[in-house]
């Protein structure tokens, strides 16, 4: 099918779902995948790796056997998966999707992800910079975050500001490229965005609760116990996100059980705030509420489909 769009110079369709933590995006890609032939490329930067399963909301393995998913499981724990990394490989997904006449319909809340893929923002594999991170490692990380602000705006607007380790590796990125990358002014797809977001207290609520219960019904403490049993180091686990940061610290000695609830709650509503501020750059995304709207994305997708 690529060799029908080059020759009339069509770009193959393709839906995105994206959105805060905690919304809903699974189930909605879900459903559309169930009713208009898709499947669904993940766009999370944790779900691609392998044992980060229930930290990381992946789906279940009845999920996939309904829908096809994509890129969940395809790194090592210990392997530092890059964003030009996850654009070669999702590329290649989209492209044998579309060549089986099915949707590609991206999901996630990584919104670097979604916009190196889209858009064609490209991250050179940036090399570590021993010097440099040596240079940094004392400092502060206000003072890590506040040099960052300076250099790339953007990037400090959606990064954790306490996550020493992100913004050293930010840092590199910037010294190596001497610019922050751009989008291209062309995408290499025509992409229907759709933005699922939910009013704040209802989220800030579903947060906590959807913490609790990973903790107490889901075994998540278990599960950071097993990566960490099959050698993965907690300096690591801090490094894969919130849950496991936290859960790591808690398995330290450094937080008492209900410390690490309370915490990781509210590092994750600041988490949905960044996330939010990164989405809401892009003019191009239909905001829609998921608990109200089913209907209405529908119609918008059989529309966007059926435009030739």
């Amino acid at each position: 099918m690529q060799w029908f769009y080059r020759l009339f110079n069509k770009k193959p369709k393709i839906l995105v779902i994206l959105g805060p933590t905690a919304t809903g995006k699974t189930s909605l890609a879900i459903h559309l995948a169930q009713g208009f032939n898709g499947e669904v490329i993940s766009a999370d930067s944790r779900q691609v790796y392998r044992g980060l399963d229930i930290g990381s909301a992946k789906v279940t393995a009845e999920e996939t056997q309904r829908i096809p998913h994509h890129m969940i499981d395809v790194a090592d724990p210990n392997d530092r998966y890059t964003v030009a990394r996850y654009v070669s490989e999702a590329t290649r997904v989209i492209n044998d999707i579309i060549d089986r006449k099915k949707v590609p319909i991206i999901c996630g809340g990584t919104g670097m992800y979604i916009d190196a893929l889209v858009y064609g923002q490209m991250f050179p594999e940036v090399p570590p910079n021993d010097t440099l991170r040596e240079q940094l490692k004392n400092r502060s990380e206000d003072d890590l975050f506040a040099e960052l602000r300076r250099r790339d705006p953007d990037r400090a607007k959606i990064i954790d500001p306490k996550n020493k380790v992100r913004l050293i590796r930010a840092l590199e990125i910037v010294e190596y490229l001497g610019a922050v990358p751009q989008k291209k002014a062309n995408s290499n797809y025509h992409p229907l965005f759709i933005g699922i977001d939910i009013p704040k207290e209802i989220l800030d609520e579903r947060i906590h609760q959807r913490i609790v219960d990973r903790l107490e019904n889901q075994d998540m403490l278990g599960e950071a116990k097993h990566l960490c049993a099959s050698g993965l180091s907690y300096d690591r686990m801090k490094e894969l996100g919130l849950e496991y940061r936290y859960m790591a610290r808690y398995l330290k000695g450094e937080l008492s059980y209900q410390d690490m609830i309370n915490e990781l709650s509210t590092a994750t509503r600041r988490f949905a705030k960044r996330q939010r501020t990164w989405f809401k750059r892009n003019k191009d995304i239909y905001w829609f509420n998921p608990l109200a709207d089913q209907e209405a994305i529908k119609q918008m997708v059989v529309q966007f489909l059926s435009k030739s």
